[in-house]
C-alpha cells in the first residue's frame, strides 16, 4: 500500500518547489510536517535517489530540487512511493475450500491492478508545480 509515503512526498516536494532558490534543511521541513527530521532525510535520500531533490551538506546546506518543478509529473512520485496495490489483502489468507475464498485475492488482485491504474492515469496529468500553486493561493 502507498499508505502515507505519498503524502509525506508530496509535502516535501511541494516544499521545496515553493522555495525553488533555497536550501532547506531536514529540520525545516520536519517542522512543516510535524515530525521527526531523521524520518524527512530517510524521504530524502530515496527522493534524491530517484533524481527529484539535490542535497549540500554543511553549515548552509539542505535539499532542494533537481528538476523543475513543472517537470515532475505527480505519477513519477506515485510510481516511486508504490510498493504494492492502493488497497490491500486482508492479512487473513481465505479459506481455499470455500468458492468465494478460494477465487478472491485473484479478483482483487485482477480490480486493484485497474484501480491503480486509473490513479496513475490520473496522476500523470498534474504537475508538482500545479499542485504546489493550490497549496498558496
Amino acid at each position: 500500500m502507498v499508505k502515507s509515503k505519498f503524502a509525506i512526498s508530496i509535502h516535501i516536494l511541494s516544499l521545496l518547489s515553493l522555495s525553488e532558490t533555497e536550501w532547506l534543511s531536514s529540520d525545516m521541513i520536519a517542522g512543516s510536517l510535524n515530525t521527526n527530521p531523521a524520518l524527512v532525510r530517510k524521504e530524502l535520500a530515496a527522493l534524491k535517489e530517484a533524481g527529484f531533490v539535490e542535497g549540500k551538506e554543511g553549515k548552509n546546506g539542505g535539499s532542494k530540487l533537481a528538476r523543475p518543478a513543472d517537470s515532475i509529473l505527480l505519477s513519477e512520485i506515485f510510481g516511486l512511493v508504490k510498493e504494492t496495490h492502493i488497497f490491500g489483502f486482508s492479512p487473513n489468507l481465505p479459506n481455499p475450500n470455500c468458492a468465494i475464498g478460494a477465487n478472491i485475492n485473484g479478483a482483487l488482485d485482477h480490480l486493484f491492478n485497474e484501480i491503480d491504474r486509473s490513479v496513475y492515469e490520473q496522476l500523470k496529468n498534474i504537475t508538482l508545480a500545479e499542485f504546489s500553486a493550490r497549496l498558496v493561493s
